[in-house]
């Protein structure tokens, strides 16, 4: 961002800036511990995760409202502007986030106790922690102003489908190989999706960076891995 005359446009461009430092920190709270209340089967705690995602909806409201606010103001162009508008993508990315966190929230209630086999929510959880890590480093990115670091996330996007699609043909085989794995693992498939959607996410954030900080989208595609069937509809980001 750069410095202008007028010290009151600087603190309003620096606000828009902190709320989406602040949003990225509940979305990613809200992850960790949709992912332990799914571990543990808390439902206490799968609630405050569904909870929280009020908050952060108030929040990105707040950000769109601010942003036009200050583009009817301002009438900002070349940097600034692509500033403004880059930032109104991230907070709808981030508020998705907060979205599928939530989805798993509900899941977890819909379960309503732990799993009686802790092997089946074991690639789950690893799968969880890895996308933890990356939604960690593509926000730590962002408030270092670190391109290079989020377009590193951007590349390894293929780890985390990987990940998914191992783990999507592994609960298909617990399934068939005992009928009485079907629900739960029917609710893993759903849980794992939206952990994985969370790493598009990330790569989207990735990328909005890179329009943000060059003034050109990545024109390259995302590095994919071997696709495997969609997990049916039913959870959506709202």
């Amino acid at each position: 961002m750069p410095h202008h005359t007028v010290k009151a446009y600087d603190n309003d461009l620096q606000d828009l800036a902190r709320r989406i430092a602040e949003m990225g920190g509940v979305a990613e709270s809200m992850l960790a511990r949709a992912v332990q209340s799914l571990v543990k089967g808390d439902t206490a705690l799968a609630q405050q995760v569904i909870g929280d995602d009020h908050q952060l909806d108030v929040m990105e409201r707040e950000v769109n409202d601010k942003a036009i606010l200050l583009i009817a103001r301002r009438q900002p162009m070349a940097d600034d502007l692509r500033f403004i508008v880059s930032t109104m993508k991230l907070a709808a990315d981030i508020e998705r986030i907060g979205d599928l966190a939530k989805n798993i929230g509900k899941r977890v209630k819909a379960i309503g106790q732990p799993f009686l086999k802790q092997t089946l929510v074991t690639g789950v959880l690893h799968l969880g922690e890895i996308t933890q890590d990356r939604l960690r480093q593509v926000l730590d990115a962002y408030a270092q102003k670190d391109l290079e670091a989020a377009l590193n996330v951007w590349r390894h996007d293929d780890d985390i489908d990987a990940l998914h699609n191992a783990l999507f043909r592994e609960l298909l085989t617990y399934m068939m190989e005992d009928p009485r794995n079907i629900s739960f693992c029917t609710h893993l498939l759903f849980c794992a999706k939206n952990i994985e959607r969370v790493g598009d996410h990330c790569t989207n954030i990735a990328e909005t960076m890179h329009y943000m900080a060059t003034g050109r989208a990545l024109i390259e595609d995302r590095p994919r891995v071997g696709a495997v069937p969609e997990t049916p509809a039913g959870d959506s980001e709202d």
